[in-house]
């Protein structure tokens, strides 16, 4: 069977899985356009592509999201048509939004029973729900509505603190670590059983209104205190009140996700876990104490509604033919790749001078132990939001002075901390507070240790946390081998990765993404499926 998910909004995408073969890329890596918005027409012609298969042989095409208002429905109807032909609607199955996000964390956790948690901001109606899963069945038990939303509750102090609200939710998180919560917000969202309660009672722009009234903060000059905090004034008293903000938010979050948490671990089950809100790395790192096998969708937010909805339509259909079986997610290299004859002929193409690498991982290693910042482009795209060592940018976290460098290269804020990729043999080393297998996908944070506090500066915050991805053999040989010549050569099993993109822009895709990024950052080298480029 051959299924085709797609996801027609923000974080558009496409999906396509053929019995173990999966193919999924996100459209922003294709149009370039961040978090894109509208129907993901180069993502469905390329994992056509990718997967050899013409629109013909497609069995089922599972859509995210319902769509309720006419004009919306023409248009993606106009557009399956154009693909698929006049007979589409037989072959399309629509999957509401929360459905999809937990059927992306159940159907890839390798569980055959779980408790499945989403929480985002809105979704059909819905911002979080509770489903019992057994056997390859879902039974949802709990949900609340998009009116009690713990995540416009985050989104509207983010837009509250002059950020993009559904998009830098993250820059919160980043500024929390640096103050202490000095506000009770218990009476704006708790936890009501296994569902949230607003108690503001409004949402979106009038809570962000609200919000800034409590904690009498200036919203008409959100967007200059943020913009100054971005460049590192982070001492003055707006600045301070803004992080405690911050600082009391992401408290009162870690709190009701923990709360939540609690009341669900009675049911003795592990936990599977997506949503815009597990983005939260912080709050994931709470669950994690509460479930060691914690299990969060590397794309959790809606840019994995795509493959939410293939993964639910295909564990249907193989239930009704008694052959579901649990399936485990072991990487997220998805996405499109590129031949080193292409790559090669597209750098002739472009008249950049090259030299071909002989040994990859000795080549890295020696210009990042002699400070240089190595772009570093392999193998297939991944796919969600982190860069796992296919698109991604590399530093020596030994030396704290790269953090700036890459600040201004990338024109990234400076508050935000930068994350390391280890060897998975190293977890237990490297990580104090290790309560279950090691995570391979930065997915959560975990308090660092002494001994790599000392040895990788780089990649701790303020606050003594680190967000890892640890990599195996068996997953990615090339870059678990640059890592490990790299532990050869200065006893760190670990290196700084960040992805490979400027701030505000999404990941690389192509050779042609990768050489533009690059000479705009003006980083050291680019080294490209084999091939070296330098700055001039």
């Amino acid at each position: 069977m051959i299924v085709i998910g797609l996801h027609d909004g923000h974080d558009a995408g496409a999906v396509l899985i053929r019995d173990e073969e999966i193919f999924a890329v996100n459209e922003e890596r294709l149009n370039r356009i961040k978090k894109y918005r509208g129907f993901p027409a180069l993502s469905l012609r390329t994992v056509l592509e990718m997967a050899s298969v013409s629109p013909e042989e497609v069995d089922v095409i599972a859509v995210a999201g319902i769509f309720r208002r006419q004009k919306r429905l023409l248009e993606l109807e106009a557009h399956l048509k154009a693909v698929f032909g006049s007979d589409f609607k037989r072959k399309v199955l629509f999957v509401e939004h929360h459905l999809a996000h937990a059927a992306s964390a159940y159907y890839t956790a390798g569980w055959r029973d779980a408790i499945v948690l989403t929480i985002d901001a809105a979704g059909d109606g819905l911002s979080s729900t509770v489903h019992i899963a057994r056997d390859g069945e879902m039974i949802r038990i709990a949900q609340s509505t998009y009116i009690d939303s713990l995540g416009d509750f985050y989104a509207s102090v983010t837009e509250l603190l002059g950020f993009k609200p559904m998009r830098h939710e993250g820059k919160v998180m980043s500024l929390a670590a640096y103050g202490r919560p000095t506000y009770d917000l218990s009476n704006i969202i708790e936890v009501n059983g296994l569902t949230f309660e607003n108690r503001l009672k409004v949402i979106g722009t009038e809570a962000t209104k609200r919000l800034a009234e409590l904690f009498s903060y200036p919203l008409e000059r959100a967007r200059e205190i943020a913009g100054e905090m971005k460049r590192g004034k982070l001492d003055g008293e707006l600045q301070r009140r803004a992080i405690e903000i911050a600082a009391s938010v992401q408290a009162h979050l870690e709190r009701l996700v923990e709360e939540l948490g609690i009341r669900l671990v009675r049911y003795n089950l592990p936990l599977a876990y997506a949503g815009g809100v597990a983005q939260n790395v912080k709050a994931n790192a709470v669950l994690r104490r509460i479930f060691p096998n914690l299990w969060v969708f590397p794309a959790m937010d809606d840019a994995g509604l795509a493959f939410g909805a293939a993964v639910f339509v295909k564990a249907q259909f193989e239930r009704l033919d008694g052959k579901w079986r649990p399936f485990k997610l072991e990487h997220v290299y998805l996405g499109p790749g590129y031949s080193k004859e292409k790559v090669e002929g597209f750098l002739k193409g472009e008249g950049v001078e090259y030299e071909e690498i002989n040994d990859v991982s000795s080549f890295v290693v020696d210009a990042l132990v002699e400070g240089k910042l190595v772009s570093f482009f392999q193998g297939r795209m991944e796919f969600g939001p982190r860069a796992l060592g296919n698109r991604s940018i590399l530093a020596d976290p030994r030396d704290e002075s790269v953090k700036e460098r890459l600040n201004l290269a990338l024109k990234r804020d400076v508050f935000q901390p930068f994350a390391p990729s280890i060897l998975e043999e190293r977890a237990e080393d490297y990580l104090a507070d290790l309560n279950g297998p090691p995570n391979r996908f930065m997915t959560m944070s975990y308090i660092a240790s002494e001994e790599f506090r000392r040895l990788a500066p780089a990649v701790v915050h303020v606050d003594g946390t680190t967000r890892p991805q640890s990599v195996v053999r068996e997953v990615n040989s090339t870059y678990y081998d640059l890592i490990k010549v790299f532990e050869k050569s200065t006893g760190l099993g670990a290196v700084l990765n960040t992805s490979f993109n400027m701030h505000g822009e999404p990941i690389v895709c192509s050779p042609a993404d990768a050489l533009r990024t690059f000479k705009e950052a003006r980083l050291d080298i680019l080294v490209v499926e084999g091939f070296a480029v330098y700055s001039r």
